[in-house]
């Protein structure tokens, strides 16, 4: 049994997958008292968060409204601030959402990035913690096969529809990445944060552009070095043309612990059928499905490999939040050994 009949949770990812599965395991009944923290990369650099960290010199924080909504007393109605757009406003509110205003306000407000989210937590009755992994001013800088090497978040996920936007070839797959601009600091919250959770939770989504950020400071291995939580990494279902072309299960795992040292203790893989109809879809695009395959063998590994149908069909294939909830549930409360 825990501690006070309490057990912290901290998760590690990016984006809107991280959004549902925050607000699930926030709603989930369970045998304990849960205390949520999320901790996000500072890496983000694509559309208005660009313009935004390009003339006023602000942090990104565009994944963090997402899961200050999903920790919220009243998510529907944050979310709805915070995604509500001045459609038909003049000058410099024009096509600019609701969180990007009370981001320039609070930031002019407290001049300091942490003082203004804590405040926003305060603001909107949030029930956790959200935690930037740094405060330094960083970006991201991979290298790919051929030895093209590609700076900024915004020209690593590029589209093959859009050929005016192709910096490299992105039939590659990245095989290094590394942070510049700043002293790659971790931010002492979040080191915090990790060294006393019991559950740690390594979120899929773009796998060089939304987990490996978080893993890449030098203080962030030594971190989940030193806390005796139990580290789940949930692995794509897909791999992903631009950043994990032709990744295989092992490559994704392999490629955390390169990064994150060899901390994880389980690895929760889908075993979910997906449709002919998405596979050939996704097929299109280039990316196929992620499994545990016969000839794998994990007998010898520190980390013990959990198979379950985790889909969530309808246009895309993607986590369904209840099933992942469910597990990691499993595993904190000892279900799962």
């Amino acid at each position: 049994m825990l501690e006070n009949n309490k057990i912290n949770i901290t998760v590690i990812g990016g984006w809107s997958g991280t959004f549902n599965v925050l607000y699930w395991l926030k709603n989930i009944e369970s045998n304990f008292e849960k205390n949520l923290a999320a901790i996000i990369a500072m890496t983000d650099s694509g559309g208005t968060t660009w313009e935004i960290r390009d003339k006023y010199w602000v942090l990104p924080a565009w994944d963090i409204r997402r899961w200050l909504a999903a920790l919220a007393e009243d998510t529907k109605f944050v979310r709805q601030l915070f995604e509500y757009k001045f459609e038909w406003e003049k000058w410099t509110i024009w096509w600019n959402k609701m969180w990007n205003i009370l981001l320039w306000a609070l930031e002019k407000i407290k001049w300091n990035f942490n003082d203004w989210l804590k405040e926003a937590h305060k603001m909107f009755k949030v029930k956790g913690k959200v935690i930037p992994v740094t405060l330094e001013d960083v970006h991201l800088w991979v290298k790919f096969e051929d030895g093209t090497e590609i700076i900024w978040e915004k020209n690593i996920d590029v589209s093959d529809k859009n050929p005016w936007e192709k910096t490299h070839n992105t039939n590659q797959n990245i095989v290094e990445a590394f942070l510049v601009g700043g002293e790659w600091k971790i931010n002492p919250d979040a080191s915090e944060v990790i060294i006393s959770s019991d559950i740690i939770i390594l979120w899929p989504w773009d796998f060089y552009t939304s987990i490996i950020p978080n893993l890449l400071s030098p203080w962030m291995k030594e971190a989940l070095s030193k806390t005796t939580a139990k580290i789940v990494y949930v692995c794509n279902i897909m791999a992903d043309k631009w950043e994990t072309t032709n990744y295989e299960l092992t490559d994704f795992i392999d490629n955390i612990e390169k990064y994150a040292g060899k901390v994880i203790d389980y690895v929760l893989v889908n075993s979910g059928d997906i449709s002919d109809e998405l596979v050939k879809k996704y097929k299109i695009e280039w990316k196929k499905p992620v499994k545990c395959k016969k000839e794998m063998c994990f007998d010898w590994k520190k980390y013990k490999v959990i198979e379950r149908d985790f889909i969530d069909e309808s246009d895309y294939v993607r986590h369904n939040p209840i099933k992942l909830s469910k597990a990691i549930m499993d595993i904190a409360e000892g279900w799962i050994k």
